[in-house]
């Protein structure tokens, strides 16, 4: 890649991480090779390591933060919605892919939203002229995922965090890439991390014991295993689906979370057919899926739809459909859609909730009902520090 953008002046990221103390260019890289002007006593930032703390997360390894980040970038709606959720979305600069960064849920919660503005102005933020005009604090990314995805060198990421801050992240929707052989985290193992990143760990534990409070209180309500639906889940971004991409619930990526802790049984498990990735791009046509015949179809590619609309869209249309109406899940109006691929920790409280219902109604409530089963202020007051 290249880059025609590199600034020559002092930064306000500079100003930030040095106290107001803006050091020369060479130090900030680390220069100490021939025609470089000696580092006087006047130039060196004292105070560096009084307030300096280090972060670790694969596959960046320690990272060293010299103030705590105010401007950032997250490559998804997993990341943005931690550092949302840790009280940061004044921060937010752009995004690498706002189209799967669904932010309606901060409706539900008084006093949280993001400037959706901003993240227009920004909504594809994957390239190094674009990292040197926003000027972050810190970018939540993976690494590898710039590399592999986008094309970047590793000479390139090194000079992102170089010039301008860290690049932090690691890629836990799914785990079918090849490339990705270093460690994966959960949900909360990641957000953990960016809690640090932020100097956030109250409102991260506060979320962590809101989080287990409220799936343990759904999990003690669930049916005997034998009794829990086997789902398909699928992607199909058309309201006239024909053919579905499938999805694998053995995959532990955190864009399965709801359906994992609900208890589910994968309708694929004792089949030969592979999972949607990179490299998996294989559809089912109805014939296909008739064979498999689940109790509940989970659509993805519809998450800008209510229940009702999809229902009026998606659903009619496969009730229509001379083969897909011989479909159990279909007869039944058990065609739902299927949660977001980046879910954070509050995505992750309304998917669950939402989850539960498309699964057990008669326990949770119908899906196009209005029951709640978690206190929206609750979270409101953890994210405004009300709490």
């Amino acid at each position: 890649m290249t880059n025609n953008t590199t600034p020559t002046g002092p930064t306000r990221r500079d100003t930030i991480k040095y106290g107001g103390t803006v050091v020369s260019g060479g130090l900030l890289a680390g220069c100490t090779g021939e025609g470089s002007e000696p580092t006087t006593e006047a130039d060196t930032p004292t105070e560096l390591t009084d307030n300096s703390y280090t972060v670790s997360m694969a596959p960046v390894g320690e990272v060293t933060f010299e103030a705590v980040p105010e401007q950032w970038a997250a490559y998804d709606g997993a990341y943005a919605d931690m550092a949302v959720a840790l009280g940061q979305a004044d921060g937010i600069t752009g995004i690498g892919g706002a189209d799967r960064y669904y932010t309606y849920v901060y409706d539900e919660l008084p006093g949280v939203s993001v400037d959706r503005e901003t993240i227009e102005a920004n909504p594809e933020v994957r390239t190094k002229e674009e990292f040197y005009e926003l000027d972050n604090d810190v970018h939540l990314y993976d690494p590898q995922m710039l590399i592999n995805w986008f094309g970047w060198s590793q000479d390139d990421v090194e000079e992102i965090a170089d010039n301008i801050a860290p690049v932090v992240g690691n890629l836990i929707f799914r785990r079918s890439d090849e490339w990705h052989d270093y460690e994966y985290y959960t949900l909360y193992e990641a957000f953990k991390k960016v809690a640090r990143v932020f100097q956030q760990e109250a409102r991260y534990e506060a979320f962590e014991t809101l989080h287990d409070e409220f799936i343990e209180s759904v999990q003690a309500r669930l049916p005997r295993e034998s009794e829990r639906p086997e789902v398909f889940l699928t992607f199909e971004g058309t309201t006239e689906p024909e053919t579905f991409s499938p999805y694998r619930l053995d995959d532990k990526g955190t864009s399965k979370k709801q359906w994992r802790d609900l208890g589910v049984t994968d309708a694929l498990a004792d089949t030969d057919i592979n999972q949607l990735s990179t490299t998996e791009r294989g559809e089912l046509d109805y014939e296909n899926l008739l064979e498999v015949d689940p109790e509940i179809i989970l659509v993805r590619g519809h998450e800008r739809k209510s229940a009702a609309e999809f229902r009026d869209t998606v659903l009619a249309y496969m009730e229509d459909h001379p083969v897909g109406s011989q479909l159990r899940a279909v007869r039944n109006g058990r065609v739902y859609r299927g949660g977001y691929l980046n879910q954070g920790p509050i995505h992750n409280l309304f998917l669950t909730e939402r989850a539960a219902k498309q699964l057990y109604p008669d326990e949770f409530g119908d899906v196009t009902g209005d029951r709640e089963l978690f206190d929206r202020q609750h979270v409101a007051d953890i994210v405004t520090g009300d709490t």
